[in-house]
């Protein structure tokens, strides 16, 4: 479970105005301590909050909805410095994923993610491929683990779950230019690592085989 996880619930009111705020205003008001949008608010962000947990860590995970709940109040926490910049919307997501971050981080949760995301689904391979499919997973796994955690985390929040730049240096605690540096050197690494790997690409040899 979340260590030190708060007490604190959001939870949907039903009292919520029959007028939907746009984003601005609801923001504005929740900045002001109007506790009258809290519910609305809550409707508004949590299934954005839901989607990056759940994206980034899996619906099944025992901790999701712990998470969830965390990265609702850190939504909060973090309004003050919300200037609108970018939607609402990329505004909750990073905020999760930065929660959702720090969780892996701190269970150590690495080979579990890559493993989930590098995955094939089995229906899209023969029978015959699918032993193939997995050893070839098993292998990239291996060489993402032997490059730096920040370059590996970067490579995958951009290249695989589609995470802009700017989002994945908010969710690393990294500038833009650090975050645009470990992709680069995170990227060349691994294609390198897998252009080198024999094992690899007999692997490919054999996907591309119809028979």
């Amino acid at each position: 479970m979340v260590a030190n996880t708060p007490k604190l619930r959001l939870i949907s009111s039903g009292d919520a105005p029959s007028e939907r705020l746009d984003d601005a205003r609801l923001v504005a008001a929740v900045r002001s301590g109007n506790s009258s949008v809290a519910g609305p608010f809550h409707d508004r962000t949590r299934p954005v909050v839901e989607k990056a947990v759940h994206r980034l860590l899996g619906a099944a995970d025992n901790d999701s909805e712990d998470l969830i709940q965390v990265a609702m109040i850190e939504l909060l926490h973090s309004l003050d410095r919300y200037r609108g910049d970018c939607s609402l919307d990329t505004w909750a997501s990073t905020i999760a994923g930065n929660v959702v971050f720090k969780h892996i981080r701190r269970r150590g949760l690495e080979r579990k993610i890559f493993a989930h995301e590098l995955a094939p689904e089995d229906k899209t391979h023969s029978f015959h491929q699918r032993p193939v499919m997995r050893a070839m997973v098993e292998r990239v796994m291996n060489h993402l683990e032997q490059i730096s955690h920040e370059r590996a985390w970067t490579f995958l929040l951009h290249d695989v779950y589609g995470y802009s730049l700017d989002e994945v240096a908010s969710m690393t605690n990294a500038s833009v230019a650090a975050a645009q540096s470990r992709l680069v050197r995170g990227r060349r690494e691994l294609h390198q690592r897998i252009a080198k790997d024999p094992e690899l690409a007999g692997g490919l040899d054999v996907l591309e085989d119809p028979s």
